[in-house]
Formats: structure tokens, sequence, C-alpha cells
């Protein structure tokens, strides 16, 4: 069955950004999510709201790096971080017409828009705001599935295969509620799987439910771990896509919370100058547990990928100030390590997943 993209919308403009009326939303995807776009245009003006769409051509960000200048690198756009402030709430589409456009960039020139663009990024975060994804042709070859699969996928994964979507939503909200209260009075969590053993305190810091209000899919519960914690060894067996660079293979040794040694079986140039991003760009800002068992499989979209069930992500990078990480980095690079061929998560020695199943 095609994604219904009026269900969709109306999914985004309600349960996801609960817009009201006469605030102005910035949707922002590129010309290949016309379908949603429309909808999303709809949805809203009937919420008596202004949908302000910007919407990117296929190859613009690519071409933008090939040619932006020191200032354009070096500077955020003063229009954008006053539209960001501004603005009540922004959606963000992914919808690549090729999702390894960026590759060929020099990963400096990433980096260096990255710490630029970091005031507009925390305006941003101060809003609502969502992202989601629209199943593209590209999307679908990089899943390894037809695109009427990939958008039968990414249907089940929105939990718009089922009859009431925000009931649905609210049942895993409880499902990660229970587990929360299993987690806040830890205070050392440790990952064992092929190739990882580490350790990290997360001790009177704050866990975050993520239930598909801020990320669409969602289904992971997220805190940030103390920054000098974290110790011993951790491979990333799931492929990461960060700026459309393949990377796979990570192996990172932590030492009091620093990474101080780093390799990737493929994409090591991009890891090294991610991790010289900045000081913080060494230390994790997050630890999150997937828990959306309607995504199944690694795609190649960390949107995605972070909330398989039984998996667990940390994050290069920055802290959500929101469970107390002091991390800051203009780096966050989700890393996610798959525990369900092996693998094991306990708090203060308890189990709480063995091999993809939660423990509860």
């Amino acid at each position: 069955m095609p994604l219904d993209a009026a269900r969709f919308a109306d999914l985004l403009a309600g349960y996801c950004l609960d817009v009201q009326a006469g605030q102005e939303v910035v949707v922002r995807s590129t010309a290949l999510a016309a379908p949603l776009l429309l909808e999303c245009q709809r949805a809203i003006l009937e919420r008596d709201a202004w949908p302000l769409l910007r919407v990117e051509l296929p190859g613009a960000t690519a071409e933008f790096y090939r040619h932006a200048r020191d200032r354009q690198l070096d500077r955020c756009s003063e229009v954008a971080f006053a539209e960001a402030k501004k603005a009540h709430a922004q959606l963000g589409i992914q919808a690549p017409e090729n999702t390894r456009a960026l590759a060929g960039i020099d990963p400096e020139r990433l980096a260096r828009a990255a710490r630029a663009r970091r005031p507009l990024r925390e305006q941003t975060l101060r809003k609502r705001w969502c992202s989601t994804l629209w199943p593209t042709q590209a999307g679908a070859q990089q899943a390894g599935m037809s695109l009427a699969d990939f958008e039968a996928f990414v249907q089940r994964a929105l939990f718009l295969d089922q009859p009431d979507p925000v009931r649905s939503w609210g049942e895993l909200r409880a499902f990660q509620d229970g587990l929360i209260k299993r987690l806040k009075g830890a205070s050392e969590l440790r990952i064992e799987a092929p190739g990882t053993d580490v350790t990290l305190t997360v001790k009177g810091r704050t866990w975050v439910n993520s239930d598909g209000r801020r990320n669409m899919p969602s289904g992971e519960v997220f805190t940030g771990p103390h920054e000098t914690s974290a110790n011993g060894r951790i491979r990333f067996g799931v492929p990461s896509s960060p700026a459309g660079v393949d990377v796979a293979g990570v192996d990172l040794e932590l030492h009091e919370g620093l990474v101080v040694a780093a390799a990737a079986e493929r994409g090591d140039d991009y890891l090294q100058r991610a991790l010289a991003t900045d000081e913080g760009a060494r230390r994790l800002g997050e630890i999150g547990i997937g828990t959306n068992f309607g995504i199944d499989r690694a795609i190649g979209a960390t949107l995605f990928d972070e909330k398989i069930g039984g998996t667990v992500h940390l994050a290069l990078g920055r802290s959500y100030p929101e469970t107390g990480g002091k991390n800051e980095s203009a780096l966050h690079w989700d890393l996610i390590c798959d525990l369900r061929a092996g693998g094991r998560l306990t708090a203060d020695g308890e189990t709480v997943i063995q091999d993809g199943r939660f423990a509860l």
C-alpha cells in the first residue's frame, strides 16, 4: 500500500508539532517530497496557521559546498537565524535525490559550516521541531529495497499501518515511561557486545522519553552521560551516513570520557575530521536505547536506525541540555551498536537488554 501523504501530514501537524492557530511553521525538504509538502501545507492551513515552505532543488546542498567561499562557510546567515528565531515551529523532511551527494566534498568544509551554524541549530532547538523522512528512490536504493517495499517499511515505522497511529505512539510512550522508571535511579551503564565493553555513568542525569513528537519515527529513551565517565572500547557495527558520507566499522577507545583512539573500516577520513571539529567532539553527548520494533533493520538513515528496537547508540559531541548533559560541540553524531546478536546492556549490574530483548 502506498504511503498516505495526507494521513502522514495530519500526524506531523497534529501529534508531532501540535500546530496552533496563528503560528508560523517552517517546512523544509526537497522537491522530491512534493506530495507530503502539499499535504503539510493543507494540514497547517486547516489549523489556521501559516505554512512557510522552504523547498530545495536536488543537488543544491552539494553545489553550495563546492562553491561557497570562506564567508559563507564560516558565518551563519542572518536571515536564516532571524527566521529560526521568529518561527513557532520547524519541520524537516529528508527526501534525498542522492544519499551520497556529499561524499566527494572535503570533510573540513562540512565541519567549518557545522561550526558556523551552531547558533542556528541552538535557536531551532529552543522551539517546537520535528524531523522525518519521505521515501525516495535514492533512499530505497540505500536501504536495499524497492520503492514500494521502502514505502511500506516507512509506514510501519511511523505506525501509519495501525488503525490509530496516535494511540500506538501513546502505547510506546507508556512502555518507555516504564523503562525510564527503571533507569532513572541507575548510576553505571555497561554495554557488552562483540568488540565492545564500555561503561559510563548517568547518575543524576535526566532520561527523556522520545515518543514521536520530535523525531517521526521515534522510539527511544536517551540521556547525557557524565562527560568524563566513559571507559572501554566499543564497536559500532551499523553503518552510518553523516552528511551523505559512507562510514562503517567504527571502533572507539575511551578513557575518562575522551576518545583516545578511533578507526573506521570505511570513511576513516571523515571520522578523524569529525573528531577534530572542536574540543567537545571527542566526548559523548548522548546514550540512547532504541525501542521501535517496527524498525527491524538498518537503512542507512540515522533517524530510523538509532530507533531499532534492541539497539543502543552513543553520540559524539553536543549534549541535549534537557538531559543535564554539559558537553558542548558543533558535532552531534549518533553511532549505533546492535545488541540483537550477542549483546547486553546492564544498569548497575542488572540486565536491561539481552540479545535485543528487554528484560522488563
